[in-house]
């Protein structure tokens, strides 16, 4: 149990950067090329570039956790492994694929990380949706 806690605490301090980086993107973006236009347009195609950035960021981080789990010899290609760390980020649980005994933990730490950045992904959303939504 240690082993897989030590091994999954850097990839979710590395997925904390990705996310604080998304985010500060987002802040940028907004500032750009939305804050100081009025036209229906500029929001919709900021709230797009602003999704589009979140989305990007939570996708390196599944990249992240299934490389991790790649390099653990976990799974023979990576794209098994990026599925596998997809269902696990987004807290699916198929089921469909399960880890060996010695990391199964990995899993739900995973899930646990998921749903904390994807929460933290829409805050951000929301967040410029709202600024956006006052400034009107």
């Amino acid at each position: 149990m240690l082993s897989a806690l030590v091994v999954g605490l850097p990839i979710i301090l590395i997925n904390m950067l990705l996310q604080s980086l998304a985010t500060m993107w987002c802040i940028r973006f907004y500032k750009k090329r939305v804050r100081d236009h009025e036209s229906l347009t500029a929001g919709v195609l900021g709230l797009f570039g602003i999704t589009t950035i979140v989305i990007l960021g939570n996708l390196l981080q599944i990249v992240a956790w299934g490389s991790l789990f790649l390099f653990l010899g976990e799974f023979d290609n990576l794209h098994q492994a990026i599925y596998h760390s997809g269902v696990n980020f987004a807290t699916l649980g198929y089921g469909d694929i399960v880890m060996s005994e010695k990391w199964k933990l990995l899993g739900p730490i995973e899930a646990v990380n998921g749903a904390l950045m994807i929460g933290l992904s829409g805050a951000s959303m929301l967040a410029v949706l709202q600024q956006y939504v006052q400034k009107k």
